[in-house]
């Protein structure tokens, strides 16, 4: 029983800054504008939350650190995507290879030339709720305690849907999303709405990968994100473009991630480098599996210019 515990905690874990990022491909492409650069996105919230975290001993202050950082990033591919029209896959490749040089580039100028930062101290990482509350290592200790960051993630999915399905506000960005034409001859604002979508898209994925480097890890170094991003957009995929749907995928990449933590442990005659293609099969898989049944927002990718 508590191996089941282990397993379905650390789903967990590793679900929720998928979560996080997923989210941000969700609001911004329900918006009609493609983001693929969640992956330097998240990798830049990474290195922001872990350098805060670390100066600051503040894990909350890192985590909003990295939310604005990584929004900054999702301004200038706002800026080319939305105002510029250039071609938004190019633009979201281009932040792919930004957020990542850039975080580099700035880990060595303020640590003193090394590629990853100091580990934050075991205090000021993200705390746990329900630390103390139930036996250690048991069934409900190993699910409920878990960093603030889990439950924060559900709590937008639950937000999320909310604005989408429920709100004026979520009507018109999926009005804006379907068919911006329509949208802006009843006096919405296309370009706003969008660009308020793509920089709370940046917002969300800077949470993704600050809970990385805050949470599940002590610090930042190069490879922490390593394909996260790009996992997180294949969940928004198999979710079709929902907030519940992308929280569904994350679980179960998070359950892939977290299946070969514990059969890593067990001792079994495979190798771990194998076992650790598991999640990146997954994401192969689904996509060839799903890609051509999912309806993505009909102006999705597709600029807007008023004539």
């Amino acid at each position: 029983m508590n191996s089941i515990g282990f397993i379905l905690g650390t789903t967990l874990m590793y679900a929720t800054p998928l979560i996080y990022t997923s989210l941000g491909g969700v609001i911004s492409e329900k918006s009609g504008v493609v983001n693929i650069g969640l992956e330097g996105m998240m990798t830049m919230g990474a290195f922001i939350g872990a350098t805060v975290g670390y100066y600051s001993g503040i894990w909350w202050l890192g985590l909003i650190c990295a939310g604005i950082g990584a929004g900054i990033l999702a301004l200038l591919h706002a800026i080319a995507s939305v105002t510029l029209g250039a071609e938004q896959v190019v633009s979201g490749i281009a932040i792919n290879f930004l957020g990542p040089g850039l975080s580099i580039f700035l880990c060595r100028k303020f640590f003193d030339g090394k590629f990853m930062t100091k580990s934050i101290s075991l205090e000021n990482k993200v705390p746990k709720i329900f630390k103390g509350v139930f036996p250690k290592y048991s069934f409900f200790d190993n699910l409920f305690n878990q960093e603030i960051t889990v439950y924060l993630a559900f709590i937008i999915v639950f937000i999320m849907w909310f604005i989408f399905y429920k709100t004026k506000i979520g009507l018109r960005i999926r009005a804006v999303g379907e068919h911006p034409e329509a949208a802006d001859t009843l006096g919405i604002n296309v370009h706003k709405v969008r660009y308020l979508c793509v920089i709370m898209s940046g917002i969300l994925s800077g949470f993704g990968g600050a809970s990385m480097s805050l949470a599940v890890a002590s610090n930042f170094f190069p490879t922490l994100i390593s394909g996260q991003g790009f996992i997180a957009l294949a969940a928004m995929i198999f979710g079709k473009w929902k907030p519940q749907g992308a929280l569904g995928a994350c679980l179960i990449f998070g359950g892939a991630q977290a299946l070969v933590i514990f059969v890593g442990g067990k001792d079994v005659p495979i190798s771990l480098d194998i076992l650790s293609t598991i999640p990146y099969i997954l994401t192969l898989i689904i996509l060839m599996g799903f890609v051509g049944k999912s309806v993505e927002p009909a102006a999705d990718g597709k600029p807007y210019i008023k004539e």
